[in-house]
């Protein structure tokens, strides 16, 4: 019986704002990034989309916007192995110190390896084990669960070849895939400006 994922990232942070490197560290959402989730939630309503279950991963900018994006009140589990990318030292410096990609890169790979971070295929792995292993829980028909744009471009990237087709990846972005026989088919990019004020 195939079930449904939706996968939806945070809502916009100070680190976001501010451009800086979050990964494992974790900032507070902004003023806008209270009111995405709630943009998100009517969104819910209006198309009348429910959910058996909830998870977050345990950074708290993932929980926060999960409680506010939740239709109706409910209790969920936090989950590490759907946070962020770890950076290493890269954590809370500026965007733009990014290393710069190799011609053709579409990711950096295992770039942060060698500065106590981790490789993309730590991170896909994690994601994809966690979010199978939630889907093969008995009554999940309709998950949400709350991550972040690194931990799912890797998991997207998984199963389509080019995820960047499909979203942005924006703040409070909502991945929907149907999940049946341990496979994950993307079916939309719920992006309706969620990353903009209501």
């Amino acid at each position: 019986m195939k079930k449904r994922l939706y996968l939806m990232r945070h809502g916009q942070t100070l680190f976001n704002q501010r451009r800086k490197i979050q990964g494992w560290s974790d900032s507070p959402l902004t003023e806008l990034g209270k009111k995405q989730p709630l943009y998100a939630k009517k969104y819910f309503l209006d198309h009348g989309i429910s959910f058996d279950h909830a998870y977050s991963s345990t950074q708290e900018r993932a929980s926060d916007t999960l409680e506010l994006a939740l239709p109706i009140p409910m209790p969920y589990e936090r989950v590490k192995d759907i946070k962020e990318m770890n950076f290493g030292i890269y954590e809370g410096e500026s965007e733009d110190l990014h290393p710069p990609r190799r011609p053709g890169q579409k990711t950096h790979e295992d770039t942060y390896v060698k500065f106590g971070g981790e490789a993309m295929e730590e991170v896909q792995e994690r994601v994809n084990n966690a979010l199978t292993t939630i889907m093969e829980r008995d009554d999940h028909q309709n998950v949400l669960a709350v991550s972040h744009s690194g931990a799912m471009y890797f998991f997207t990237l998984k199963w389509l070849s080019d995820p960047q087709n499909y979203t942005r990846f924006s703040n409070c972005c909502v991945l929907v895939w149907e999940y049946e026989n341990g496979e994950f088919t993307f079916v939309d990019a719920i992006d309706h400006d969620f990353d903009k004020a209501l």
